[in-house]
């Protein structure tokens, strides 16, 4: 429907609304019945005129939004949409839903694998950091997390790490090594993995084409949801530069362009447009992701940062629903070398799940923001990161020596799990790495002869040959990843040696505190293969490990650690009564 269509439809309803309440107004002068009747006649004007309010959004909720903030049609037509939606809930209104229907995926946590038997281990590395801030809301909110919204490589990855980076710009990003004694099982060593990328300065970032992609439905009105929403894409624009652009597209029932592609420093107008904004009626997800890509292609920056940022809870419940359709949706644009990022907002009905896959298939990243701090986090301190790819399907492929090694289990990344095959196959699709991102990676290992094992060693297995010329390797770590303009990839090899596993490595700082964000994400999903490690030991070694932190998270994460561990508690004390009665 185009616009002129739409101002005629809105004054044809009006006109009908005013008929309709004159017609009663003479029909009721004209009337001496009694005052019940009366009574009765003043309900029906008013569904009067709630009926023709109903077809008035219903209309417009058919109407494209486009065009410039500066046209006076455009103006007049926001009006008319800012009229039809509800205004936004006051702070005091905020309410968590009855029904939680979060939704998230669900996943079995990685087992342990004999050397022996499957020596290769394979996975895609994953920068992604939503499942930790998710989870810190509902404990802030007061309640422990469901263990499928825990995903430890997310809460290890939320941290920033001191590895050493790259030496040159011919290389994206550097690998480094260390094996240390793992704090839940001293028969056993922890090898770490950690990947740092290539961080430019500010200044040296390239031109942005961005396309925040707002979700305007009737679940995204609340302060923690559109509110923070707007806040949050304004603190991003605040960093634009003029050579950057900027365009906003929303979707309810129906899709439109709130803003055309505007000079990143003309913050008024980007504000003023994030401003206007309002929530109401159904979530059509899968067309206004259709618009967000095109318009992107129309303003592509060649040799820029190209990017569709989502900005939703999730919950799309009409137009294209299907979760595959939509994951199938974002991989095919993925091909037009525009990236995604997925931002989740909110409580009670997100759709983690969905995000999140949406993220991994769009060539993007996936966090959530529960605060403007988290905002300022991902948005602004790690902009680069968030924004600029340095290299795409990386996969992380490591071969124990099963002459050294017994036993190994990665820890996370279930749901990055690759086969053998998949590592040397460009074809299939792996995570990216941005800008200055550490990625790190944690294997619980147990050597040969060690009393760590968990698995008892076959009678009849078949001993083979000690390989003299590999004996002093425990494992070959090798790393596959493209260039973000190029398609055959490129492989990094590291060895790591046996006499890097001994018993008296010790190593402080930083290793270890990633150790103790991994006892957190196990402890949370119930802790199965810690041995009996308990909260009270996981926070010592988080605080014993804490270091500078500049910025405070780490300090934050040992407070969620407390209260997690008297949640947990609570929820023991809980159980003993159900059973004592």
């Amino acid at each position: 429907m185009n616009i002129n269509k739409a101002n005629t439809v809105t004054k044809s309803l009006k006109v009908s609304v005013l008929a309709t309440m004159v017609a009663l107004a003479i029909n009721g002068c004209q009337n001496t019945d009694t005052a019940n009747q009366q009574a009765e006649r003043d309900k029906q004007v008013a569904a009067a005129k709630a009926e023709e309010l109903k077809r008035a959004r219903q209309e417009q909720e058919k109407i494209v939004v486009t065009g410039s903030r500066l046209m006076p049609e455009a103006k007049e037509r926001m009006a008319y949409y800012d009229a039809a939606m509800p205004a936004p809930q006051s702070p005091a209104m905020w309410q968590q839903p009855e029904v939680n229907r979060e939704q998230y995926q669900h996943f079995d946590e990685s087992g342990i694998f004999l050397a022996k038997e499957q020596p290769v281990s394979t996975f895609s590395i994953d920068v992604d950091t939503g499942s930790y801030s998710n989870v810190r809301r509902m404990l802030n909110d007061g309640y422990l997390p469901p263990h499928d919204a825990v995903r430890l490589e997310e809460f290890v990855n939320y941290f920033n790490y001191d590895y050493q980076g790259p030496k040159s710009t011919e290389q994206p990003f550097a690998v480094n090594t260390q094996v240390f004694s793992a704090p839940w099982n001293p028969n056993a060593y922890l090898m770490q993995i950690g990947i740092k990328g290539f961080e430019p300065e500010k200044q040296e970032l390239p031109p942005s084409n961005l396309v925040y992609l707002i979700d305007v439905s009737g679940s995204m009105n609340s302060e923690d949801k559109l509110g923070l929403v707007k806040k949050s894409l304004k603190l991003l624009a605040q960093e634009s530069s003029d050579q950057d652009k900027i365009s906003i597209v929303v979707y309810a029932g129906a899709s439109g362009v709130v803003l055309e592609p505007t000079r990143g420093n003309d913050r008024m107008a980007i504000e003023h447009a994030l401003d206007r904004l309002s929530a109401g009626g159904s979530t059509n997800g899968g067309a206004g992701i259709e618009l967000a890509y095109k318009l992107a292609e129309q303003a592509f920056i060649k040799d820029g940062i190209n990017r569709v940022i989502l900005a939703t809870d999730g919950d799309f419940n009409v137009g294209t629903v299907n979760r595959e359709q939509l994951i199938d949706l974002v991989e095919r644009k993925r091909e037009s070398g525009i990236s995604f990022t997925a931002l989740g907002f909110g409580s009670g009905n997100y759709n983690e799940h969905l995000m999140e896959q949406l993220a991994n298939k769009g060539n993007g990243n996936y966090g959530y923001i529960d605060s403007l701090q988290e905002a300022r986090k991902l948005l602004v301190e790690q902009r680069a990161g968030t924004l600029m790819t340095i290299a795409k399907d990386v996969k992380v492929q490591v071969e124990f020596n099963p002459q050294v090694v017994a036993e190994y289990r990665l820890l996370g990344y279930e749901n990055r799990a690759l086969n053998r095959e998949d590592f040397n196959n460009d074809k299939v699709d792996a995570g990216e790495i941005g800008a200055g991102h550490t990625v790190t990676a944690l294997y619980e290992v147990v050597l040969v002869g060690s009393e760590g094992r968990r698995v008892d060693e076959l009678r009849y297995g078949e001993r083979e040959a000690q390989q003299k010329k590999l004996a002093d390797e425990a494992a070959l770590v090798k790393l596959r990843y493209k260039m973000p303009d190029e398609d055959n990839s490129k492989l990094i090899s590291h060895v790591i040696e046996r006499n890097q596993f001994t018993q008296d490595n010790r190593v402080a700082g930083d290793s270890q505190f990633a150790a103790s964000v991994a006892g957190f994400a196990q402890l949370l999903r119930g802790g199965r293969y810690l041995n009996g490690w308990d909260w009270q030991q996981a926070i010592e070694l988080a605080q014993n490990s804490k270091g500078a932190d500049k910025d405070g998270y780490r300090g934050e994460m040992i407070q969620l650690m407390k209260m997690a561990q008297l949640l947990d508690e609570q929820n023991d004390r809980a159980d003993e009564q159900v059973s004592s009665q």
